[in-house]
Parts: C-alpha cells; sequence; structure tokens
C-alpha cells in the first residue's frame, strides 16, 4: 500500500475538520428555518401552475445554482412536465460573455431576468456577502416586475437583505459555510418537493 508524505509543521487537519463541523452544526441547529417556509410554498406553487424559477449567484455560489437547477428539473418528479421550469442564469456562457461585454457584468442576470421571466414567477439569489452588484441588479428588476424573491444570504446579508422580499439570512463571516447552507437549502426543498409530488402535481 502507498502512503501519503506527512508535511511537517501543518495544523491538524482533523481538529480543523471537527472545528468546521461544530460551526456549521450550531449554525444550523440555531437557525429559524420557518424563514424558509415560502420559499418551500412558492416552490410548491411554481410546480402546480407552472411558473418559472430563475436561480444565479456568482463563483460557487453559480456551481450552486447549476447543481440545484439539476434537482429541481429531474429531482423533484421523474414525470416530465411535473417538476419545476427552472432555469440558472449562470449557466449559458455565451449569454454570460455577450451581456458582460456589452453591458456590463453586473446586467448579466439582470437583462436575462428582464426576458425571460413573468409577473409572480420565482428568484432565488445566492450570494455570500449579499453585495455583488450583479446580484443586487437582478433583485431590482425583480421587485419592478412583480417577480417573487428569495436571497440566501451569509455574512451581515448586505444590500441584498434589504431588496428580496423574502431573505433567508446565515450570519457567519465564512465563504465556505455560507455556499455550504446554500445546498443544504436547496436539497431539503428537493426532498420536501418529492416528498409532497402526489399532492402537489399528482404524480406518481
Amino acid at each position: 500500500m502507498n502512503e501519503i508524505t506527512k508535511i511537517s509543521g501543518l495544523t491538524d487537519p482533523v481538529a480543523h475538520f471537527n472545528d468546521y463541523v461544530a460551526r456549521m452544526s450550531v449554525l444550523m441547529k440555531d437557525f429559524d428555518w420557518t424563514l424558509v417556509e415560502p420559499l418551500a410554498d412558492a416552490m410548491a406553487d411554481a410546480v402546480q401552475n407552472r411558473r418559472q424559477v430563475f436561480i444565479c449567484g456568482n463563483g460557487g455560489s453559480a456551481g450552486n445554482a447549476n447543481h440545484l437547477a439539476n434537482d429541481f428539473i429531474y429531482g423533484v418528479s421523474k414525470h416530465p412536465g411535473k417538476a419545476i421550469r427552472v432555469l440558472s442564469l449562470g449557466a449559458n456562457p455565451a449569454v454570460l460573455t455577450c451581456l458582460g461585454n456589452d453591458e456590463g457584468y453586473d446586467r448579466i442576470f439582470e437583462i436575462q431576468l428582464r426576458e425571460l421571466a413573468n409577473k409572480d414567477d420565482v428568484l432565488i439569489v445566492f450570494s455570500g456577502s449579499g453585495n455583488s452588484p450583479n446580484i443586487v441588479k437582478v433583485l431590482e428588476a425583480a421587485k419592478e416586475m412583480g417577480v417573487k424573491s428569495f436571497a440566501v444570504l451569509g455574512y451581515k446579508g448586505g444590500k441584498c437583505k434589504d431588496l428580496a422580499d423574502f431573505p433567508i439570512h446565515f450570519a457567519i463571516d465564512d465563504m465556505q459555510i455560507s455556499e455550504d447552507m446554500q445546498l443544504v437549502i436547496g436539497h431539503m426543498l428537493m426532498q420536501w418537493l418529492w416528498e409532497n409530488r402526489t399532492a402537489i402535481s399528482g404524480a406518481a
């Protein structure tokens, strides 16, 4: 069996892992999960009434948006037409580079939402800081258009905490745990929607 070389002078990785788990566990245990209930209701309504759901974020949050778009379009129901009409606004590099080049990076999500969304559709944004200009602008557009907006945020929540119709704020100064919570919420919603698929859409 091959052996792994240990580099001297490093901190104990297992101690670090345990500390990470402890910080995340405290955050989850103390969080008011009723703040996520309106999003669950909005997602169920989106399934039942064929509304669209748009998700976006930057960096790791963009990766989470793409991941969850996959879960919502298929993991919620295996029957075509019974899941969620979902789109990650960060998924098309041609659109992103076009808009970033021609209109500015701060408008890459806003312009897409203005073209694709209708009143009473749903927007979910992911942001650690809550201050990314392109996230701020897409929330402002949602408010103008009557699109229901939800923001999953870390740190102090930033500008997005006040802009979103329903902020879901995890007050922790840690980008990685902030991004972890985006997936936790997404996976919770996916499993809840799957559990209730028959009542929501009639799918078995």
